[in-house]
């Protein structure tokens, strides 16, 4: 009777653990790193990062990439970051340590001209980045994990769902590859007919500008709610540049579907759209001077606001509606309440110039980058909620325009120029 108690006991056991250990493969496929994982943070381009940002800051270091950036860094799960710097030799792709006084890892040189682009870490701190005519992955080493031919200039790529991999090229090529093998999944999505294949560089240098010869010249935006995909689009021989949306079905054949075209954006889109946090709005800056919220579902405005600038970069969304709108020269520090049916000026600043798209952090802290002086450049933080100054930290020998403001998972932040100048702040308590 003993024996046999212990023999169902140790049945039970076993067949309790086995009843436990289901699939567990989804927590080795790739997905988005816990830090910034590619310029405008999430796959969304929200500019948010969840955990409360650091009030006070104190400068670590500053590090030059020895040539050009278009793009901000982008900030892993540990403490790498990674640029994709324009550069007359050598090195152009840079893996460093942010908390390391920004001792480098690793580099590599890829094929330039896609400086708009950054690099995308994915929890694993593998990389994930463009170069005409290819889309490559990197392990946390230098040495190629993957390398794979595309039609253009892949954008900043994004992870949709678990191992899948969202490429969009300048020249309209759509793709969801594999992260892991490297592989394309489902049929490639042409956007613009009669792209010459052989010609992946067509039209690079009217991307930065956003002119007419780059049909897709920002990153897209995705939200996961939803499985919609926004872009925008300027078709050959149009007037102005348009929205699309696509939906992504996962295991789905077709896996991408071309859903709608807007053309609702007064004068056309400027800079990467913006979802969102239910997926349910996309929010992208016109050529009009004006914000404009636009219907995921059939690409249809709901409403605009005059911003009396030309925002030149992203807004930044937080989860409960908060815009903050993008920078550029002659921009204001504005922000925007979604009210549903009509946006409504929170609040505006007319003594700020903010040159970077904005970058919040929690519901209390955001940072961008802003005019100091005639020709200098400071580190903003303020407080989203109405907008007044916490502190100002100017950014040395800063020259150029600001390429962004990255935010780490230990509260770290980030920025640099266009001139590559890369500036490192830590929390300063």
């Amino acid at each position: 009777m003993f024996r046999r108690t212990i023999v169902l006991a140790s049945t039970a056991l076993i067949t309790a653990t086995l009843a436990g250990c289901g699939d567990t493969d989804s927590w080795v496929e790739a997905h988005p790193a816990s830090g910034w994982p590619a310029q405008y943070g999430d796959a969304s381009n929200s500019s948010f990062e969840a955990t409360a940002g650091a009030g006070e800051l104190r400068l670590e270091w500053t590090r030059s990439v020895k040539g050009d950036l278009d793009a901000a860094a982008a900030l892993g799960s540990g403490s790498y970051l990674a640029v994709n710097a324009q550069t007359p030799g050598g090195c152009s792709l840079m893996v460093w340590e942010a908390d390391n006084n920004a001792r480098q890892r690793w580099c590599t040189r890829l094929v330039q001209g896609g400086g708009t682009s950054s690099p995308l870490f994915d929890g694993f701190d593998n990389l994930y980045i463009g170069q005409p005519g290819a889309m490559l992955s990197f392990p946390p080493t230098q040495w190629i994990r993957w390398r794979q031919p595309v039609i253009g200039m892949p954008t900043t790529p994004r992870l949709l769902s678990p191992g899948r991999l969202l490429v969009v090229t300048h020249l309209g090529q759509v793709l969801v590859f594999d992260a892991h093998k490297g592989v394309v999944v489902g049929s490639p999505l042409d956007l613009v007919a009669g792209v010459d294949p052989r010609d992946s560089e067509r039209g690079l240098a009217d991307c930065r500008p956003a002119r007419a010869r780059c049909p897709v010249a920002a990153a897209p935006a995705f939200a996961a709610a939803t499985g919609i995909v926004v872009l925008t689009l300027w078709e050959p021989d149009a007037r102005a540049p348009m929205l699309v949306g696509l939906r992504y079905q996962e295991g789905q054949t077709p896996l991408l579907t071309r859903e709608w075209t807007s053309d609702a954006v007064g004068e056309g889109p400027l800079a990467s759209p913006v979802m969102s946090a239910d997926g349910s709005t996309v929010y992208v800056n016109g050529r009009d001077r004006r914000l404009w919220a636009i219907d995921t579902a059939d690409g249809a405005p709901k409403w605009s606001v005059p911003l009396d600038f030309l925002a030149q970069t992203p807004p930044s969304v937080s989860p409960d509606g908060l815009i903050v709108a993008g920078g550029g020269p002659e921009a204001k520090l504005v922000a925007v309440k979604d009210a549903g049916d009509r946006g409504e000026v929170a609040w505006t600043r007319d003594d700020v110039m903010p040159l970077s798209t904005s970058s919040q952090s929690g519901t209390d802290t955001a940072y961008s980058v802003v005019r100091d002086g005639e020709r200098g450049q400071a580190l903003l933080v303020f407080d989203p909620a109405d907008g007044r100054t916490l502190k100002s930290y100017p950014l040395p020998n800063a020259t150029g325009y600001p390429v962004g403001v990255s935010i780490g998972h230990d509260r770290r932040v980030v920025t640099a120029t266009s001139d590559g100048l890369v500036y490192g702040f830590a929390p300063a308590k």
